[in-house]
């Protein structure tokens, strides 16, 4: 027992110094486009998570925390990117402009989707294949990363820029407990942040996702719970209808038990994380993400 516990110390250990040893990276060198300073707050980046080596499936996922687009949720970034690593997958944690520091949208999409196409760029630097690479959001996250999963653009081949040349479009997406509408059962914080005080109808229809979906959008697994008080699973629901009319792929999960933004409901090495880890993993399989 002393030894299992002594392995299982050293192998959370590991864990957290690779975390700690992660660089962000901005995804604009030269300054983000219709940045409002240069503070911390105004220069977007991705931080890679590596898997091992030897259990790299070259695989990618982009992953977008969530915060009501007014802060950033730790455990809905690294600790995701930690537990997908230990399944083979490469992992880019989004740090994206916030409502919160004065940004509107667009400048959200355009973050989520400059770091798609980055990943794409960069896909010999981490040996990623690019025809799968994903986006996960949670929450307003979840908002951010159904808005690139129906708000996708092919890229511009003219470009100077070899990184917005690569498509936008994910591979696949994972929603959990998003925020999904702008309508009546949105995240009213969220919204403000995202959308401003008196946002013009069309822009409340053109950021509600559930709106969006076409034949086009990516397979998708959703979750969410009954007891979710924050973000009514409405927003879910209606999205995964969205998806059946448009005949796009999807799985669905409702738990009856959990409270928002509990992410994982658990810390490395994750040795028992809520039920919805489990279920993905099956789903991502089938995706051929992992092994």
């Amino acid at each position: 027992m002393k030894a299992f516990f002594t392995t299982a110390i050293l192998f959370i250990s590991l864990i957290l110094s690779r975390a700690q040893m992660q660089t962000p990276i901005p995804l604009w060198p030269n300054g983000a486009p219709n940045a409002l300073g240069t503070n911390d707050f105004d220069i977007p980046t991705i931080t890679p998570y590596l898997p091992d080596a030897t259990n790299a499936t070259s695989a990618a996922m982009v992953i977008c925390p969530g915060g009501g687009y007014g802060g950033l949720a730790p455990h809905e970034g690294n600790d995701y990117a930690l537990w997908l690593n230990q399944h083979g997958v490469t992992c880019f944690v989004l740090k994206y402009r916030l409502g919160s520091h004065g940004y509107r949208h667009p400048a959200m999409l355009n973050d989520a989707a400059r770091a798609v196409r980055w990943v794409r760029a960069h896909s010999e630097d981490y040996k990623i294949d690019t025809h799968r690479v994903g986006i996960m959001g949670s929450s307003a996250g979840g908002h951010l990363a159904s808005t690139l999963l129906t708000h996708f653009d092919a890229g511009d081949k003219n470009s100077g820029d070899l990184i917005e040349q690569q498509s936008s479009r994910p591979d696949l997406g994972i929603l959990c407990y998003a925020v999904i509408t702008m309508g009546e059962l949105t995240h009213r914080g969220s919204k403000e942040n995202l959308l401003g005080k008196n946002p013009s109808p069309e822009l409340v229809q053109n950021l509600s996702n559930e709106l969006q979906v076409t034949t086009n959008t990516p397979p998708c697994f959703l979750w969410t719970t009954f007891e979710d008080t924050v973000v009514p699973m409405e927003n879910t629901m209606m999205f995964a209808e969205a998806l059946r009319k448009n005949h796009v792929p999807f799985a669905l999960h409702v738990y009856e038990k959990g409270r928002h933004g509990m992410g994982l409901h658990d810390k490395a090495p994750f040795a028992n994380p809520h039920p919805w880890a489990a279920d993905c993993l099956f789903w991502l399989k089938e995706q051929k993400f992992v092994n």
